[in-house]
């Protein structure tokens, strides 16, 4: 049984059809099929944060030795010659995205 969790705010929602949180399969979780902004109207991403964000416990993303096995040294002097190929840059951000970021320093 999937139940809808409707804001308090009055007319926010056409129908139950435009109501996309629910619970989730875990207990004590809820799910959002979509992209969630905070602080934007408009996420690009699954969720967006334009502001700062404390997390009081840990982030694990895949890069994560956590998530890695058979970790291994690698030729040092191999390393340094593909990174000599690689193209680094520096870039302004454009205003556009500055201003709808918040960022002042582009």
């Amino acid at each position: 049984q999937k139940k809808f969790f409707q804001a308090s705010n009055p007319g926010q929602f056409e129908n139950d059809s435009d109501v996309l949180w629910q619970r989730g399969h875990v207990p004590e979780t809820i799910a959002y099929h979509g992209r969630v902004g905070i602080n934007t109207d408009a996420p690009d991403e699954a969720l967006v944060v334009c502001g700062n964000a404390k997390v009081m416990g840990r982030v694990m993303h895949p890069s994560d030795s956590r998530a890695k096995q058979n970790i291994r040294e690698v030729d040092t002097n191999e390393q340094l010659r593909r990174i000599t190929q690689m193209r680094l840059v520096e870039y302004d951000y454009k205003p556009e995205f500055a201003s709808l970021m918040g960022i002042k320093d582009t």
